[in-house]
């Protein structure tokens, strides 16, 4: 009987501690699983994060390559030491403003000049041709008489070509006049008069000039106060064909 006793503890012992056991077992596998559960979602939701931000970024970086202007060509200019870069040519940008006084007459005054050019520089230019063809026929004619009538004929062929157009020159279109002459053969009108009429008839003219407010002396300075003529000559030479 006491052995049944003592073997009936034993056995409710043994089942005690087979249940204790069991329950312990359940309880750690439950706590285990709850911790696989939650480390798997916390890896999820950070693939998937990481997912949207990559997909985000290759977005963002295919925006970039392939641009709107990406595919634009344009010229390349090779430096001295080889490097090439990218160039390209802007459109011209014209500004406009209202002209005040002082403009106003600067192109007033520069207009002036250039009809003044335009208009005298074919004089100037038969000038210069009719004096060398005058001293081109003196060559080696010592007669008084005959080196005046070679001087007369050409005289009478340009008073009959060109007094009616000289007499329609201003005063201002004769000062232009008389430097042109002097760019074209390298002699003032005085030194010309001079040479060709004789020195009374240069004084004369000059007594002229004098009343008018100019001078037959004037001379002729491309680099200089005649900067501007230049200018305008060159122009002229283009728009004749000279």
């Amino acid at each position: 009987m006491r052995f049944n006793v003592f073997a009936n503890g034993v056995i409710f012992k043994a089942f005690i501690f087979v249940c204790t056991a069991n329950a312990f077992i359940f309880i750690t596998l439950m706590m285990t699983a709850k911790k696989i559960l939650l480390l798997t979602a916390v890896i999820s939701i950070g693939t998937m994060c990481a997912g949207r931000s990559y997909a985000q970024t290759m977005a963002h970086t295919q925006t970039i390559i392939t641009g709107r202007y990406d595919t634009i060509q344009v010229e390349v200019y090779v430096t001295d030491s080889g490097e090439k870069v990218p160039s390209s040519e802007l459109f011209p940008v014209y500004l406009f403003t209202r002209a005040n006084a002082q403009m106003r007459k600067m192109y007033a005054a520069w207009t002036r000049l250039r009809n003044a050019v335009y208009v005298t520089y074919p004089y100037a230019k038969t000038a210069s041709y009719v004096i060398n063809q005058i001293n081109k026929e003196l060559v080696g004619v010592t007669d008084k008489r005959k080196r005046k009538a070679i001087i007369k004929s050409h005289e009478k062929e340009l008073r009959s070509q060109f007094t009616s157009k000289l007499k329609n020159l201003s005063i201002y279109q004769g000062k232009v006049l008389m430097k042109l002459i002097y760019r074209e053969t390298g002699n003032s009108c005085y030194e010309i008069i001079d040479e060709y009429k004789g020195d009374f008839s240069a004084v004369v003219y000059q007594g002229v000039a004098k009343i008018f407010g100019s001078s037959l002396k004037q001379t002729y300075d491309p680099n200089g106060e005649d900067h501007a003529i230049e200018i305008l000559v060159q122009q002229a030479q283009s728009y004749y064909g000279y």
